[in-house]
């Protein structure tokens, strides 16, 4: 058990939020406040959908009202790219709750999501297969 006047630091330098024997002191439910569901909307997070910082976001007052897990998401989002998977996998939380977070900033105007083709509208195989081909009779 860690005891305060042994010395020894948390396992994540200076984080109150995490002790090496517990884990993380906040759990999922608080950090969504008990929410389970992405916003009023219900929109729905494919794991494969791509999110980007939007164009014209709200200004730096209105992310500071934000919180900690919002503000990860967002500089995660401005470095580059990132799937719902691979946000959920970076920011060390569980997708469940990215999807609630990402919901918010979405809402917020934070954030814009490409949904993934469903795979009825990738083209027919028959139909790559011609023009791989063709490609190669040139």
């Amino acid at each position: 058990m860690n005891d305060d006047s042994t010395g020894d630091a948390p396992s994540a330098p200076g984080s109150q939020w995490y002790d090496a024997e517990a884990g993380p002191l906040v759990r999922p439910y608080a950090m969504t406040g008990g929410r389970t569901k992405p916003g009023p909307s219900n929109v729905r997070f494919d794991l494969i959908a791509l999110v980007v910082v939007d164009d014209d976001p709200p200004g730096p007052a209105e992310e500071a009202l934000l919180g900690p897990e919002h503000r990860s998401l967002l500089g995660l989002c401005r470095a580059e790219t990132q799937s719902v998977a691979e946000l959920a996998a970076d920011a060390d939380l569980p997708v469940g709750v990215v999807r609630v977070l990402l919901g918010d900033l979405l809402e917020s105007g934070f954030v814009r999501v490409s949904r993934p083709v469903p795979p009825a509208q990738l083209p027919d195989e028959r139909i790559l297969r011609e023009v791989i081909d063709g490609l190669r009779a040139l």
